[in-house]
């Protein structure tokens, strides 16, 4: 073990990069990881920090920005307030304006299709939604099975 990972506390004394703990911090360091990523050939320690960046840019971002866990009505209620969309710019992932109001209603469930749609709309991995769908399901099977 070399003597600077042996003593992890001088080797934040020494410059390491620590965790976010602000918006101001995520700031300069998505800056510092935008600047490494736009070298063309860059070194073994910068593809590290590339890598030890992405990692504290993430989890930071987890835990401040994640989209809370609901159905997916939720999820796209959530997206839609803070987008200031209206059910009407939703129409190209739905197909028309009658299965947008369907499925904001609570009347049909969301496709497949419809969740690869919404999942390049907002840039956000599809289990966004799938887990939502999961959970979603796993809740209609307990009141089913309880009755």
């Amino acid at each position: 073990m070399s003597t600077l990972f042996a003593n992890p506390v001088e080797m934040i004394a020494h410059g390491a990069p620590r965790t976010i703990h602000n918006d101001r911090e995520l700031e300069e360091y998505t800056e510092s990881l935008f600047s490494l990523t736009a070298k063309e050939d860059p070194s073994t320690d910068e593809i590290e920090a590339i890598n030890l960046l992405t990692l504290l840019i993430e989890h930071y971002e987890k835990e401040h920005y994640s989209i809370p866990a609901g159905d997916p009505v939720s999820v796209v209620r959530h997206l839609m307030e803070h987008q200031e969309l209206t059910q009407r710019d939703l129409i190209p992932q739905f197909g028309n304006e009658s299965a947008v109001s369907m499925f904001m209603n609570g009347h049909r469930e969301i496709s497949i299709d419809q969740i690869r749609a919404l999942s390049a709309r907002f840039n956000l991995p599809a289990d966004v939604f799938m887990r939502s769908i999961s959970a979603q399901r796993k809740k209609k099977v307990v009141i089913a099975r309880s009755r």
